[in-house]
């Protein structure tokens, strides 16, 4: 069973999008979720292996029209982390 752990990055929504794809493109993410500067979530979702881009495209067009409405918001993702063999 593999183990998960959390990672929470601040941004400006100027990055938001950049992070987003960049943090899909490393693979071991499961989930991410924005959260505005009070804490409130305004985005959630999941990552799965073997996720095309056109699953991604509304996602991502999604992640970037709410880049443009935040000045700032933390990142939070759930990464999926390999123990090593015993």
């Amino acid at each position: 069973m593999a183990k998960t752990t959390k990672e929470t990055f601040s941004i400006n929504g100027e990055q938001l999008l950049k992070k987003v794809k960049e943090l899909i493109a490393e693979g071991n993410v499961r989930k991410i979720t924005i959260k505005d500067k009070a804490g409130k979530e305004l985005m959630s979702f999941p990552v799965t292996i073997g996720v095309v881009g056109v699953v991604l495209a509304p996602i991502l067009a999604a992640v970037g029209a709410l880049a443009a409405l935040v000045t700032e918001c933390t990142i939070s993702v759930e990464r999926d982390v390999e123990e090593p063999p015993r």
